[in-house]
């Protein structure tokens, strides 16, 4: 299925990456050219990631509702429109307005190809499939910081990677306009089944939303009527709470890395060359590892990526906070980067696995919309984390607290993955 279909399926994602890698390293360079000042050119910057926290639970009604294809055309047209205002913008405002519907439909994209993924994928390879997916996102991402330097040498603007983005999504959305459906075209197989009838009574709705035994719920909600957004998260507040938030810690332990080493490596005095050439090759070896995760997830169980991975990349940030002031502190830098790019290669797909894994059959889409806003709020809360004990305390402390979080996490691992995924 994945060869028939890969245009479909990791197609939209690549573009969507790609385009997003381009332009966002120069969106605080957009801002600043615009009057921003530093501090709101990182604030315009991040408002793209709360948009994409926000809008999380917003896409899983969408994607419940009109389906996967229909929700990133929908999307894919939004994006548009402000990937032109982030051109065309006359006020920072605007600017910000502009970013935070590039970010509300980030989340759209991609919860429309994890509930596909998580429904339509056989179980003995959704690992490696997810991955992949995953992988992909990565792969776009790293390209398009390359591409933005390369748009900037010949145009000199920094809004042609507004505009390379804008051409991307005007592809993505006539891929999937017209692209061959692959939800559609199983169905017509006869490989899927067809969607089910409304046929519950009220009555019977509200006895399939029991209290939550805390077991976990792999298999279809037992109705037929679709349980909205809201009562879909109540009714599976046990596995959200439980391997949610752990899955919160690893999205903030990955986050941490964007932020805790180049704030390092700035505070040993480091060149901007060495710099970007260090986090280049951590990043390059989180890109190598991605396959081989999925690998181990389906083999061996998801058990045996995570919980590594968490150990590496805590170990990792806590063996880093006690090197500072020692002698061959750069070498020491540079081996824990590479350490932590190795924990983070590992964990690639993990968290979308994970939720495929624990989300109804029969409707994914509101509960995995609940899921990523758990585990985006961890990625969310990491610069935040970092920036508030580095403030009060240290770096090395900050960088100590997040290593901290990552051993935590792997504890509710060991104690949540076989219990419930």
């Amino acid at each position: 299925m994945l060869a028939r279909f890969a245009p479909m399926i990791y197609g939209p994602t690549l573009l969507f990456a790609f385009g997003e890698g381009a332009l966002l390293p120069l969106l605080p360079v957009i801002a600043q050219d615009m009057g921003a000042d530093l501090a709101q050119a990182a604030l315009i910057a991040s408002v793209l990631v709360v948009a994409q926290l926000v809008g999380n639970l917003p896409a899983g009604w969408a994607v419940s509702r009109i389906g996967e294809r229909w929700t990133m055309v929908v999307a894919g047209v939004i994006c548009l429109g402000g990937a032109l205002g982030v051109i065309l913008a006359p006020s920072l405002p605007l600017l910000a307005a502009s970013v935070a519907g590039i970010g509300f439909c980030a989340s759209a994209f991609g919860l429309a190809r994890h509930a596909f993924m998580a429904t339509r994928v056989p179980l003995h390879y959704r690992a490696r499939s997810l991955s992949l997916l995953g992988g992909t996102f990565r792969l776009g991402m790293f390209l398009g910081p390359f591409a933005a330097t390369a748009l900037l040498a010949v145009f000199g603007d920094p809004h042609a990677s507004a505009w390379f983005f804008a051409a991307c999504l005007v592809a993505l959305t006539l891929l999937v306009l017209f692209g061959r459906d692959p939800e559609e075209q199983l169905r017509a197989e006869g490989a899927i089944p067809q969607p089910p009838q409304r046929t519950s009574s009220r009555e019977e709705v509200r006895d399939a939303l029991a209290d939550d035994t805390g077991e976990s719920t792999t298999g279809a909600i037992p109705i037929s009527e679709r349980v909205g957004l809201l009562r879909t998260a109540w009714r599976h507040r046990g596995v959200l709470s439980r391997l949610g938030l752990t899955a919160a810690t690893m999205s903030a332990v990955r986050g941490s890395r964007i932020y805790v080493l180049p704030l390092w490596a700035v505070s040993l005095h480091l060149e901007a060359d060495a710099i970007t050439l260090i986090v280049g090759i951590a990043g390059a070896l989180e890109f190598a590892l991605f396959y081989a995760s999925g690998q181990v997830m389906d083999r061996f169980g998801r058990l045996w990526a995570a919980l590594p991975s968490m150990l590496i990349m805590g170990g990792g940030f806590l063996a880093l906070s006690f090197t500072h002031d020692l002698p061959g502190a750069v070498s020491l830098f540079v081996a824990a980067a590479v350490v932590i790019g190795i924990g983070n290669g590992l964990s690639s797909g993990i968290l979308l696995t994970l939720g495929a894994d624990v989300a109804p059959s029969a409707d994914p889409a509101p509960f995995l919309g609940a899921w990523r806003t758990m585990t985006d709020a961890g990625g969310a809360a990491a610069p935040l984390i970092v920036a508030g004990v580095t403030a009060i305390a240290a770096l090395p402390l900050a960088t100590a607290t997040i290593g901290v979080i990552g051993l935590l996490g792997a504890l509710g691992f060991v104690r949540f993955i076989p219990r419930y995924a």
